[in-house]
């Protein structure tokens, strides 16, 4: 299920970082041949995700899974979850 919350500010950041129209913003959208997202730009929507969403992102290697918005959207949920894990346990 998806957050509309979190989607919102997942699609904000990146369409504003990016210059992306709102209607390119949906989850089927894949970053690299519907947005035209290179590896460089990948590297920006790390920061802008980690930026939006005041948390730092542990596991980079998860990001090379990454193909569509719905994987952000996934991404971003589970680094939420692992966060709020982590806080909970300090």
């Amino acid at each position: 299920m998806m957050d509309e919350r979190i989607w919102g500010t997942v699609t904000r950041a990146l369409a504003e970082e990016f210059e992306l129209k709102p209607e390119q913003m949906v989850p089927e959208a894949r970053i690299k041949e519907d947005l035209g997202l290179d590896s460089l730009d990948m590297v920006d929507m790390v920061i802008v995700l980690e930026t939006a969403f005041d948390f730092k992102i542990q596991d980079k290697a998860a990001l090379k899974e990454i193909q569509t918005l719905a994987d952000v959207m996934e991404f971003i949920l589970i680094t939420i979850e692992q966060e709020n894990g982590q806080a909970a346990n300090a």
